[in-house]
């Protein structure tokens, strides 16, 4: 773990932050919108594959930002954050990093338990390893999507709490995930 404490993130943290938060919120939206792809057809195919595709890489950009978590210390809180918020924060932002987890590794599985596995970015057909088993992708994708809705809830807890923080309580908390200052 880094020794060097500041009262703000680092640079590779805040665009981790950023670039994972931006794209999940696209890609919720995206996966929302599948319902609208007429069921059968090429597109729909070719939509439900560009989903699974960034799913995967959001996933591997999700492990590299857990990764350098654990390797860098965050910021300390403001001096004004109390106990319970400090607690409230931690548990907050753990059900977030539960969700960023579970939702493409739900994902993941569910296209391994159906004959089409995953076609990334509709040019490399990554074959499934499980068998074409209706009854289990089913479970997956179920607990995909009810994943997705507690998270869609959490971000806008979190999203909403930040702007409380920065612009209402302006307590510092907000600011903890701003770039350092250049030197």
């Amino acid at each position: 773990m880094s020794s060097t404490r500041t009262e703000h993130y680092d640079r590779v943290a805040v665009v981790l932050h950023w670039l994972i938060g931006i794209w999940l919120l696209a890609q919720i939206a995206f996966g929302l919108l599948l319902d609208e792809y007429e069921r059968g057809t090429p597109e729909k195919a070719m939509a439900i594959n560009l989903h699974k595709s960034s799913g995967l890489v959001l996933g591997v950009l999700i492990l590299i930002r857990i990764f350098w978590r654990l390797r860098h210390a965050p910021p300390p809180y403001p001096a004004s954050a109390s106990e319970r918020q400090v607690k409230a924060i931690r548990i907050g932002h753990g059900l977030l990093y539960l969700c960023m987890i579970a939702m493409p590794l739900t994902g993941y599985i569910a296209s391994n338990f159906s004959k089409y596995g995953i076609k990334f970015f509709n040019v490399w057909q990554i074959a499934p390893w499980g068998p074409d088993d209706k009854a289990m992708y089913g479970l997956f994708n179920e607990s995909h999507d009810t994943i997705g809705t507690i998270f869609i809830v959490l971000v806008l807890g979190h999203i909403g709490l930040a702007i409380y923080h920065a612009y209402i309580a302006r307590d510092g908390l907000a600011g903890r995930i701003r770039s350092a200052p250049s030197r």
